[in-house]
């Protein structure tokens, strides 16, 4: 393995240089709805509760589109990791161009939708969680196509190894996102459009910045010139035989969400309001994990596009080292912080306690099965063995934490509990299966 540290494709120097502007990057991606939450709390619980069954909608989406962007980022890994950089900027062009398409389509449905979203979806709300649930989704849904796009692009500049400048458009659009909110909110008494506006731009200025710096002809992969652009369905396949599995990996994922968030509202506005808070806070009790698998899927794409399953196998192992101490480290501070954490909220009594019941149950478990569950999956992922993991992720989702959450808030009189028991459980069944399919061979003939 020492031979490994000196000829492998990604030095320690590398690795940092892609990991520490991811986590940076995923930091400043949660600050945004952790803006929106709090600045919004001056409104009131209702409005809190309103801005969170819509970004769970906005999750959803988002996620879709990751899961495509991701196809385009390990097809042109592969690419990369052959030495064919053409192919490679090929499926960047092919990337972007899908995506925008579907997205405007997205946008179209969503909007078409909103009624079934407001009353079906999100099930028994009261009336004014109802009202301003509407003005966000009028204004938020506008920017579903500068998600994709910049999801997209940023997949893009991973997939090279740069990190560093999707952090630096992720730390203007939180600028904006947060000044803004001020602005809007405490300026201006714009209440829950106060917080959509910016959001909207926000996003609108990313996707903007990032498709501006992809025209940059020195990049391995740019993207300078859409009147050549010419539709290639056999690439598009390969993007979409693995962003269609991870995209109903994850909608499935966001889609279960959404299911209990209905469960959750049914037990009340306190209930609903501790979990939107929870949701915010444990965003960032898994978030230097999360980046590590985003750089996962970079590093072991480029292994297996070089056909060096040696090297996957070996920065798999010393990146979910790297996942599970940064865990430990942060569920520390914010168990620690959490006090002051919920005091920002402005919570009454009763949600402030449930929420911080959630925080710190959710905290203890992610140090152990986190990483297993969703770190460690990106190595099947990125070596094309996608279907195992959709195939896991979704049976697991649905009969673990839907089924069982169900059963346990409903039938045993767990409440809003119930739900986060049962997606801890969720966790656990997904590191056995996979921890079985990575210490097997299967996954390195996927490909």
């Amino acid at each position: 393995m020492d031979g490994l540290k000196k000829a492998g494709l990604f030095s320690n120097r590398d690795l940092i240089n892609l990991i520490i502007p991811l986590i940076i990057e995923q930091l400043l991606a949660v600050t945004v709805g952790m803006a929106d939450t709090i600045m919004v709390a001056s409104v009131g619980e209702s409005a809190v509760s309103a801005v969170s069954l819509v970004d769970s909608i906005s999750i959803l989406l988002i996620n879709i589109f990751a899961a495509l962007a991701t196809g385009g980022a390990v097809v042109a890994g592969h690419y990369i990791g052959e030495r064919k950089e053409e192919k490679a900027k090929e499926a960047g062009e092919q990337l972007i161009a899908f995506v925008t398409v579907i997205s405007i389509i997205i946008m179209i449905i969503m909007y078409i939708g909103r009624e079934f979203i407001l009353h079906k979806v999100f099930g028994a709300i009261d009336p004014d969680v109802a009202s301003y649930a509407n003005t966000y989704m009028s204004i938020v849904f506008a920017s579903i196509p500068f998600i994709a796009i910049y999801n997209s692009g940023a997949a893009l500049f991973r997939t090279m190894g740069d990190s560093k400048t999707t952090m630096v458009t992720s730390l203007i659009m939180n600028a904006i996102n947060v000044i803004g909110n001020a602005t809007l909110v405490f300026g201006f008494k714009m209440g829950v459009a106060g917080v959509a506006i910016p959001t909207l731009v926000s996003r609108g200025v990313a996707a903007l910045i990032i498709m501006i710096l992809l025209r940059d002809d020195h990049l391995s992969i740019n993207i300078n010139d859409y009147s050549k652009y010419k539709y290639n369905g056999k690439m598009v396949k390969n993007i979409l035989d693995i962003g269609i599995p991870n995209g109903i990996e994850n909608s499935m994922f966001q889609l279960g969400k959404i299911m209990l968030l209905s469960v959750v509202s049914e037990f009340g506005t306190a209930s609903i309001a501790a979990n939107a808070v929870a949701n915010t806070v444990t965003a960032f009790q898994n978030l230097p994990s999360k980046a590590i698998g985003l750089g996962l899927i970079t590093v072991v794409s480029q292994c297996v596009g070089a056909v060096d399953y040696e090297q996957a196998r070996y920065y798999t192992k010393k990146l979910l080292k790297y996942a599970y101490i940064s865990l430990l480290l942060i569920n520390s501070v914010v168990i620690l912080a959490l006090p002051f954490i919920l005091k920002i909220y402005n919570l009454s009594t009763i949600t402030a306690k449930m929420a911080r019941n959630v925080i710190i149950f959710y905290g203890i478990n992610a140090c152990i099965s986190w990483s297993s569950s969703f770190t460690l999956p990106n190595t099947l992922r990125a070596s094309n063995d996608v279907r195992y993991a959709m195939i896991v992720s979704v049976a697991s989702m649905w009969i673990t934490r839907i089924g069982l959450g169900v059963i346990l808030a409903k039938n045993f009189n767990l409440g809003m509990y119930g739900v986060w028991i049962a997606m801890i459980a969720d966790w656990y069944v997904r590191s056995l299966f996979f921890i079985i399919r990575y210490k097997g061979n299967k996954w390195e003939e996927a490909r």
